[in-house]
């Protein structure tokens, strides 16, 4: 049975994450953050979508301006999340106006992750010194911090230490999580991305255990990065973010794929669904078929579908013959199985209701069945 790691809440823009609340899906515009008009129409498409939460790049400090702007127009629609590389500066302004701030450890301190900087003190000295001011902007304005490590900008002084590892990206999270601790910040959100899946995986499962040994809560977002376009994008995602999810890992995903934004979003709501993290519509259960089917099992299925895909939350089982059906959809609600030429059996779970219905009138006594039963 599918069970969630237990995590903190987190708010953010009035949108919590973690806890018992669903774990969320968000995304992020891909125009320069100067052409308002276009971030607004493109985020207005993504949550149409459906997306929780909308980060916007961040790169210049005239660009903090252009965040503002863009979130005084949308007048709360979404959370939009400022993603900040490289400059303290942008990143402490930013947290002014935005929901949540996303900062990567690997390129926060200028030079200082470079071999022979000094010691660890020294260098750990420096990123708290340089956090400090950030932290502080969170608190006093109550935004969310990101620390998103991504395996491709690892600061020369982990690779140094742990080479390109999952270990090196945990090792750098981790320390900065316990600036953040020391700091008495709580109000984190922990990513480790890479578009290498297993590398993905093994860093966030043993960021996990690293919390678990420490007691931390902190709630995790997941997403394989530059996962790509079309069908490879979409698997590459669903294979990384579907293995966590699967261990109970994760509080919010981003599918990111080479697209605009909006078709992101219904790929991140398939995962959590095929994953059983968050039910959003119909799950169907369909074999492929075989010699013994007996009649045309996928117009059956084109045909089910139509009539009850706005049955949120119900799983529904269309098999082809008696040896699937009703053996394989035994976690279904309700079957629609071949019995025979032209012949359905309707089963409700495991018992069949009905017997040998003829196939014209199937669909319409499996939907009577439900209504007597009242599950739609």
């Amino acid at each position: 049975m599918f069970q969630r790691r237990k995590t903190r809440v987190v708010d953010i823009g009035g949108i919590p994450l973690g806890g018992e609340h669903p774990i969320r899906v968000q995304t992020m515009t891909n125009l320069p953050t100067a052409d308002i008009d276009g971030q607004v129409q493109q985020i207005l498409k993504a949550v149409k979508a459906g997306a929780e939460y909308v980060r916007i790049t961040v790169p210049t400090l005239k660009d903090v301006g252009y965040f503002r702007q863009i979130r005084d127009q949308l007048k709360g629609v979404v959370p939009l999340i400022a993603d900040v590389h490289f400059s303290p500066k942008i990143a402490v302004e930013a947290a002014k106006i935005a929901a949540k701030v996303r900062i990567n450890p690997g390129n926060l301190v200028k030079d200082a992750g470079k071999p022979g900087f000094g010691n660890d003190d020294s260098f750990l000295e420096n990123l708290h010194d340089t956090m400090r001011p950030l932290l502080d902007t969170c608190r006093e304005y109550g935004t969310a911090l990101r620390i998103g490590t991504n395996h491709g900008s690892l600061s020369e002084r982990i690779l140094t230490r742990y080479g390109d590892t999952p270990e090196g990206m945990v090792a750098a999270t981790m320390e900065t999580v316990e600036i953040c601790r020391s700091e008495n910040f709580h109000n984190l959100v922990l990513a480790l991305k890479s578009s290498n899946v297993k590398v993905m995986v093994a860093a966030t499962r043993l960021l996990v255990r690293r919390m678990d040994e420490s007691g931390m809560d902190y709630p995790i977002h997941l997403g394989v990065t530059e996962a790509g376009e079309g069908e490879d994008g979409r698997i590459k995602s669903a294979i990384g973010i579907g293995s966590l999810l699967a261990d109970g890992i994760g509080d919010t995903i981003r599918v990111s794929l080479t697209e605009d934004p909006e078709y992101e979003i219904p790929v991140a709501y398939n995962i959590l669904q095929a994953a059983r993290a968050r039910i959003t519509k119909t799950e169907y259960i369909s074999c492929p078929g075989c010699g013994r089917t007996t009649f045309n099992l996928q117009e059956a299925v084109k045909k089910v579908k139509e009539a009850t895909k706005h049955l949120t939350g119900l799983k529904i089982a269309i098999m082809g013959c008696i040896v699937n059906g009703p053996g394989e959809m035994a976690d279904a609600d309700w079957g629609y199985v071949g019995a025979g030429p032209g012949l359905i059996h309707i089963y409700k779970g495991k018992d069949r209701v009905m017997k040998n219905v003829p196939e014209e009138e199937a669909i319409m006594q499996l939907i009577r069945l439900m209504e007597e039963k009242n599950t739609i």
